[in-house]
């Protein structure tokens, strides 16, 4: 085989992809990215060294974070990138080693031990480290699961790093588990380690959700318009608020309206984004239908991290990258210099040229119920559970994609009994957050948290729920979660749900072909986690708190 990659939930057969990747990934491109992690590992190696974080130590932890989420699933196909990554990487492993040459070479482990920066080498030397250089299933199985998790808790910390926040022990925690799988560990060593990741991630969230609300303030309920205006447009789709705000400044009083597209919608929900009156609401739906809705809206198109699928040459002319995203051929936005904002005038000057965006659709969504907004309404809330008016919670947050199966989340929300909730956060909302569900006394019945990363926020809600009610255990609630995962930020909340000690999670639409039959057993003997099954059953043991 050319590439080993089964990452995402779409990974050929459920197996892996061997020849490309089904996200349209190249051979050469997965390689790569196999060498970049491999290269963190030896950067992790002499940076866990540090009993306290310097900043070389500072630097190279920003570095894997960004690293990381540079190979999670529709982030970057540009081999260029990955090769300028590597090169990059191996000099700051080299920075790192100086410091700690006094330390003895067998001290060291072998992923430390490659110093070439060859090109043609590289190729080579990935085929050699991949995922399939571990050759124990169960191992690779709980190696594998952590640095996946790794990659999601890597976007967030990315995130909120741009930001101004950062958590020294943020880093040192990815440093140690990259070397762990460097590790001879036992299965209870192993797992403990995908535990403690868990525990990082709800961290890392609670790291961003600190940098968003106190950068833009806390979402409120908000009426996100879905149709268009008479005026040239630019659409700005991903996952990174710190673009959303530098582009809607350069674009105040040009004639150009902004929209957000996918995961970017809930950048409507804050405060700050209201202020500007040429930002004007979402257009589209889930990632994976771009290509047909960056057509028809004719503008350029921003793609400020994961979620880029194969580019159309229809559009390929006035799609831009930035941050850890990249495309072969398309435009790279570069990243902020000496605290500058990023430039996106290229962009804006290519608007003015473009015709408004083709209507697609017309109305309204509400969301912006992250935890400070449901804490609002907790009193509403709690006499609506005490009453029987809303007899069950269902968390359904994750990720959409392209799978006709998907459509049971749409149907599960169809048929839910009216007198439930349905809690949402990311790219999974857009399954049914367009559907007339109603409400249970001005409690509308999808409440929208946001991005994937805010899936905190249900958590929050959650142990909140569990307080007011005065449980031991948060399994006592009236919640179920329906989860429906694509990539790797998906993994990473997965990972704080089992960190919290959430049980008898559905997990769908297949469950990962990175788990191997007996990690499944351990999950299931410890987690009872299960996958989805038919609409009318699962819905029936939901109801009934199983």
């Amino acid at each position: 085989m050319s590439m080993f990659c089964f990452q995402c939930q779409e990974t050929a057969k459920n197996e892996g992809c061997t020849i490309a990747g089904v996200c349209g990934k190249k051979a050469d491109t997965a390689n790569l990215q196999d060498l970049l992690i491999y290269v963190l590992k030896g950067i992790s190696i002499y940076g866990e060294k540090a009993k306290e974080l310097g900043e070389l130590e500072k630097k190279a932890g920003l570095f894997i974070v960004q690293s990381l989420f540079s190979t999670i699933t529709n982030a970057n196909f540009d081999n260029e990138r990955f090769i300028a990554q590597i090169k990059e990487g191996l000099k700051i492993r080299d920075e790192l080693k100086s410091k700690y040459i006094e330390k003895s070479e067998d001290e060291l482990h072998d992923s430390a031990l490659w110093f070439s920066d060859d090109v043609d080498e590289f190729h080579s030397k990935a085929i050699e480290v991949g995922v399939l250089s571990q050759k124990n299933e169960d191992v690779r199985s709980l190696h594998e699961l952590l640095i996946i998790g790794l990659k999601g808790l890597a976007a967030y910390a990315d995130h909120a790093a741009m930001l101004g926040f950062e958590d020294e022990k943020i880093y040192a925690f990815i440093m140690e588990a990259l070397v762990s799988t460097t590790k001879d560990l036992s299965v209870d060593g192993m797992v403990a380690m995908v535990l403690k990741c868990g525990e990082y991630v709800v961290n890392t969230m609670a790291l961003l959700d600190k940098a968003n609300t106190e950068t833009y303030g806390n979402p409120e309920m908000t009426k996100v318009n879905l149709g268009v205006r008479n005026n040239p447009g630019i659409l700005i789709s991903g996952h990174d608020l710190k673009d959303m705000e530098e582009l809607l400044k350069q674009t105040e009083g040009t004639g150009i309206d902004v929209y957000t597209h996918s995961e970017m919608l809930p950048a409507n929900y804050y405060p700050v984004f209201k202020k500007y009156e040429h930002f004007v609401g979402n257009y589209g739906n889930a990632w994976w239908q771009q290509s047909k809705e960056f057509e028809s809206f004719k503008g350029p198109i921003l793609m400020t991290t994961n979620c880029i699928i194969p580019v159309k040459d229809s559009y390929k002319d006035r799609i831009f990258t930035t941050g850890m995203a990249g495309y072969p051929g398309v435009k790279h936005i570069s990243d902020r210099k000496d605290g500058k904002a990023k430039d996106f005038s290229e962009i804006i000057e290519l608007a003015k040229k473009c015709d408004p965006p083709t209507e697609i659709e017309t109305g309204e969504i509400i969301g912006g119920f992250a935890h400070n907004q449901v804490f609002a309404l907790a009193d509403k809330i709690v006499d609506a559970v005490k009453s029987g008016a809303i007899k069950r919670f269902i968390v359904m947050a994750g990720c959409d994609g392209r799978q006709k199966v998907r459509s049971y989340y749409t149907e599960v929300a169809e048929q839910l009994p009216k007198d439930t909730i349905i809690l949402t956060a990311g790219c999974a909302k857009y399954r049914y957050n367009k559907l007339d569900l109603g409400d249970i006394g001005g409690i509308p019945r999808v409440l929208d948290a946001g991005q994937c990363n805010d899936s905190y926020s249900l958590a929050i809600i959650a142990l909140k729920l569990k307080e007011v009610f005065e449980l031991d255990d948060i399994n006592d609630l009236p919640i179920s979660f329906d989860i429906a995962w694509y990539e790797q930020k998906a993994v990473a909340v997965l990972l704080a749900l089992l960190f919290l000690g959430v049980k008898g999670i559905r997990l769908g639409p297949t469950l990962p072909a990175f788990i191997s039959l007996n990690v499944l057993k351990v999950l299931v003997e410890n987690f009872n986690i299960k996958p989805i099954g038919t609409i009318h059953e699962d819905i029936e043991a939901m109801m009934a708190g199983k």
